[in-house]
């Protein structure tokens, strides 16, 4: 799982290798939004094996063989459902899903020991902003019983402008995330969210949001939470600008 020396995703490891540290406290579970999972309800891996699930194409044959054994957890899954449930939003359980690449790329990183318990969450196939916000702030009282909530998506992610021509929009959508996330109040925060479309070059970044939305669904769970840039890089992949954001304090500075 460990990336290879001197490839472009050094830098996005090392801030993942980070975040355990940061976290501080004992992580019991791991809720994960996969941007690419989408469900017509939101849906819960609900295995207590994961298998692995290679979603992706073209890739080095190393690729097809990644192993990332952590447990599923039956019970937090069946603990987001009944909570999103009473508050009358359809949920479903999955017990077939496996760990995608919005999964086991990030958590390969971050918890390289493969000993945290993890559920996958589904995006919810409508892509409708206001909703994975508030499912977000159902979900916000798990973080005082353990459970770490991680959105895995990409600031910018138009496959088909994925070189040069992305460094002006890339650049210009990450200046306007970083102003509403870092140096909004919540209330502004989750205005600008619900209403991303009007940022600069919203659709040349984002052309299909399923790699936004997991951002949406933490953003609810921060609620009044400020939010602070811990990953930015102007040149992945040569040209792109991305970004990653964490809400709360940090345990250690």
């Amino acid at each position: 799982m460990k990336a290879e020396t001197g490839t472009t995703f050094n830098r996005l490891e090392a801030s993942l290798q980070a975040m355990a540290r940061e976290v501080g406290a004992k992580v019991s579970a791991v809720l994960i939004i996969s941007g690419h999972w989408e469900e017509s309800e939101f849906s819960l891996s609900s295995n207590p094996y994961p298998s692995m699930l290679y979603d992706y194409s073209g890739f080095p044959e190393h690729t097809y063989h990644i192993q990332y054994s952590a447990p599923g957890s039956p019970e937090l899954a069946h603990r987001v459902q009944t909570m999103l449930q009473a508050a009358g939003v359809p949920a479903m359980l999955d017990p077939i899903r496996g760990f995608d690449h919005g999964t086991f790329s990030v958590m390969g990183a971050a918890f390289p020991k493969a000993d945290v318990p993890i559920v996958q969450m589904s995006l919810k196939s409508d892509f409708d902003p206001q909703a994975h916000l508030e499912v977000g702030h159902l979900l916000a009282p798990l973080r005082d019983q353990g459970v770490l909530i991680i959105g895995s998506g990409l600031s910018y992610h138009n496959l088909r402008r994925f070189g040069p021509d992305a460094k002006a929009p890339s650049r210009a959508f990450d200046l306007w995330l970083q102003r509403a996330l870092v140096t909004s109040t919540p209330q502004e925060r989750y205005h600008k969210l619900v209403h991303w479309e009007e940022a600069p070059s919203s659709r040349l970044a984002h052309p299909r949001e399923d790699h936004l939305l997991p951002l949406m669904v933490v953003a609810g769970a921060a609620q009044e939470d400020v939010a602070t840039c811990v990953y930015h890089e102007d040149d992945f992949f040569g040209a792109i600008c991305v970004s990653s954001f964490r809400f709360g304090a940090f345990a250690i500075e």
